[in-house]
C-alpha cells in the first residue's frame, strides 16, 4: 500500500485524532489556528481544543487577496499564483504556530484547510442559464501538505455543490455533532463577513435542523470603513457607526432586494453585498448627504435587520437562545441591535458551551475532516435538498 495512504488507515483507526483546522475568512485578519483532539464520530464526536490562535495577515497580503476577491473579472495569471502563495503561505504560518506552541508537526495528525475565497457563485446570484452553482476557495492543500509535512483535507465545499447544495452555510455539520442539546432550541449565529446560522432543535430531530445565510454581518461595513478611513480596517469597538445615527430611508432601501425575499436555506456573498450595492441604496433613498459615520450607523442596523428578520421569519414565534460567534460579536452596537429587535431572546457566545466563539469556525473544518476519516453522513431527510448527506474533504498527502 501507498506509504501516505497507509499512514490515513492508521489515523483513521486511531482512538484520537489529532486535527488541526485552519479558517481565513473574508475579513482577512488573519489565519485562524485551531489545534483539536478528537475521539469518537457523529453524535459521539468528543472534541478538545487544546489551543488556538490568530496569525495575522500582513497588509502585503492583504493586498495580493483584494487584487483579485470578488472581482467578476481579474487576471487569470494572478489567481494560478496566489493559489500557490497561499497554500505555501499558510504552511509557514502552521509552521511557526506549531514551533511557537512546542508541538511537533509528528503529534499532528491531519490540517483541515478551509482555503481563502475568492468567489461564491450560487446560481441564484449569476443567473447564467443552465450553469450550476458554484464557488471558489484557494490556497491549495497539496501545498500545505508537502511544506508541513501532514496529510491535508482541504476544498470542502466543493462536495456540497456537486452533491445538491450551494457550497454554504456548512456550519451545520459542525454545529449538530458539536451543539445541539435535547430540550433547549438554540440558534448557532455566526456573524462573518455573511452573517449565518443554524437551528438546532431541542427535539434533536435532524429533519427540522436549518442552516441558512441571510446577509451580510461585517463585510459592507469593513468595505466602507476600508474605503473612507483609509489603514483602517473595520470598526473596532463600534467607534466610528457609535459617532452617528442610522437612517431608516437607507436601511429600508439596503433592505429593499430579492435576496431577501428568497426562501431559506440560501447563500450569498460580498459578490452582491458590496459598495456599488451601498452606492445604489443611497441613490434610491436619497442620502448620499449622510456622513461616514451616519452610513457606518446604517450599515450596522441594516446588518441587524437582516439577521433579525431572518431569525423572526424561520422560528415563527418558538422559544430559542442565541450562541454567538465570529468576529461580529466583538461589534457592541451590532449585538445591541439584534437583541433590541429581538426582545427576550437570550444572547450568549459559544465559550459558554467549550469552545472559544473565534475559535469556532476552525474548530468545524477540523471537525469536518474527523468526520471525513471516520464518519458516515449525517441523514438531514428527504426535505433538506439543499444540505446534502455527504462527507467533505480532498486528500493530500505530503509524498
Amino acid at each position: 500500500m501507498n506509504k501516505g495512504l497507509q499512514q490515513l488507515f492508521e489515523i483513521a483507526n486511531k482512538e484520537k485524532r489529532t486535527i488541526i483546522g485552519l479558517m481565513s475568512g473574508t475579513s482577512l485578519d488573519g489565519l485562524d489556528i485551531a489545534l483539536c483532539d478528537f475521539t469518537g464520530h457523529g453524535t459521539q464526536t468528543r472534541m478538545n481544543l487544546r489551543e488556538f490562535t490568530t496569525m495575522s495577515y500582513d497588509s502585503t497580503f492583504k493586498q495580493e487577496v483584494k487584487a483579485i476577491f470578488s472581482k467578476r473579472q481579474v487576471d487569470l495569471e494572478k489567481v494560478c499564483v496566489m493559489n500557490a502563495y497561499i497554500g505555501r503561505f499558510h504552511a509557514d504560518l502552521i509552521n511557526q504556530c506549531l514551533k511557537n506552541w512546542g508541538i511537533a508537526q509528528s503529534e499532528v495528525d491531519i490540517i483541515a484547510s478551509h482555503g481563502q475565497t475568492i468567489y461564491h457563485a450560487p446560481a441564484s446570484l449569476h443567473g447564467i442559464a443552465s450553469m450550476p452553482d458554484a464557488t471558489l476557495q484557494i490556497g491549495d492543500g497539496d501545498h500545505i501538505a508537502v511544506k508541513t509535512g501532514i496529510i491535508t483535507l482541504s476544498d470542502f465545499r466543493q462536495k456540497h455543490i456537486a452533491a445538491g447544495g450551494e457550497g454554504a452555510p456548512l456550519a451545520v455539520y459542525g454545529d449538530y455533532l458539536l451543539f445541539s442539546e435535547e430540550g433547549q432550541n438554540r440558534i448557532m449565529l455566526n456573524i462573518g463577513g455573511i452573517a449565518n446560522f443554524t437551528f438546532l432543535p431541542g427535539d434533536l430531530d435532524t429533519t427540522r435542523i436549518f442552516s441558512t445565510d441571510v446577509g451580510p454581518g461585517n463585510t459592507l461595513m469593513d468595505a466602507y470603513v476600508q474605503q473612507q478611513f483609509p489603514g483602517t480596517y473595520y470598526d473596532a469597538d463600534s467607534a466610528i457607526a457609535l459617532k452617528g445615527r442610522y437612517s431608516p430611508a437607507l436601511v429600508a432601501a439596503l433592505l429593499y432586494h430579492p435576496f431577501f425575499e428568497q426562501g431559506f436555506p440560501k447563500t450569498t456573498g460580498p459578490e452582491l453585498f458590496n459598495l456599488a450595492y451601498l452606492e445604489e441604496a443611497q441613490r434610491k433613498s436619497d442620502t448620499q448627504h449622510l456622513s461616514a459615520e451616519d452610513v457606518m450607523a446604517s450599515l450596522n442596523r441594516f446588518s441587524a435587520s437582516g439577521i433579525c428578520e431572518a431569525l423572526s421569519r424561520t422560528l415563527q414565534g418558538e422559544k430559542f437562545e442565541i450562541f454567538l460567534s465570529g468576529g461580529g460579536m466583538h461589534n457592541p452596537l451590532l449585538i445591541q441591535n439584534i437583541q433590541e429587535m429581538l426582545p427576550g431572546v437570550t444572547v450568549r457566545n459559544t465559550e459558554e458551551l467549550g469552545v472559544s466563539p473565534d475559535a469556532k469556525e476552525a474548530v468545524l473544518f477540523a471537525t469536518l475532516a474527523n468526520e471525513c476519516l471516520v464518519g458516515e453522513p449525517i441523514d438531514f431527510g428527504p426535505g433538506q435538498t439543499r444540505v446534502p448527506s455527504v462527507l467533505m474533504g480532498k486528500i493530500s498527502l505530503p509524498e
